[in-house]
């Protein structure tokens, strides 16, 4: 008797700690040779795949679908990008440096030539937005960052996930 996979334990390709690792090396790449923390990481992903929510000039549509819950993601994006990152240190993609200020990611000197092999469609569209990405936001300080997701997506999403990182989980 042939069995049928449960649709719940089947893994995800969406969202998944991978794709989610690769979209942070192109967008660490895409800004080389700045270093980001994993909250700064976490707003980026959210704009790189986003791009349509921070009208600016030039701004290329968004990646992923515009579903009207997507301020949320911001909310569970976190744990995500911190896991996916660590799966790219432990490929050697991804260099963690410890600073006065905390730790901080940058892409490794092996990043490139891994991501010159991504020529998926999805792959090709990432990489034009990370690029688009670093030259709009990539002179932007931190803190710059973070009001401008606090006005594009929300102040209390943009607070809830900077102070999830300074204390830990948010206790619900």
């Amino acid at each position: 008797m042939e069995t049928v996979e449960d649709p719940i334990d089947t893994p995800h390709p969406f969202n998944s700690t991978l794709e989610t690792g690769i979209r942070s090396l192109i967008v660490l790449e895409a800004l080389y040779p700045r270093q980001c923390d994993l909250i700064e990481l976490t707003w980026l992903d959210h704009i790189v795949v986003h791009t349509g929510d921070f009208g600016v000039d030039d701004v290329p549509k968004s990646l992923h679908p515009d579903l009207p819950n997507r301020t949320g993601e911001l909310l569970v994006r976190r744990q995500l990008v911190e896991r996916s990152l660590r799966l790219m240190q432990q490929v050697h993609l991804v260099t963690v440096v410890d600073t006065e200020t905390g730790v901080q990611f940058s892409a490794s000197e092996e990043a490139p030539s891994y991501l010159d092999l991504l020529q998926s469609p999805y792959s090709v569209q990432l990489k034009r937005r990370a690029e688009w990405m670093a030259k709009t936001f990539g002179g932007l300080t931190s803190a710059q960052i973070r009001e401008l997701v606090e006005n594009k997506i929300g102040r209390w999403t943009a607070e809830f996930r900077q102070e999830e990182t300074v204390s830990g989980p948010a206790n619900l």
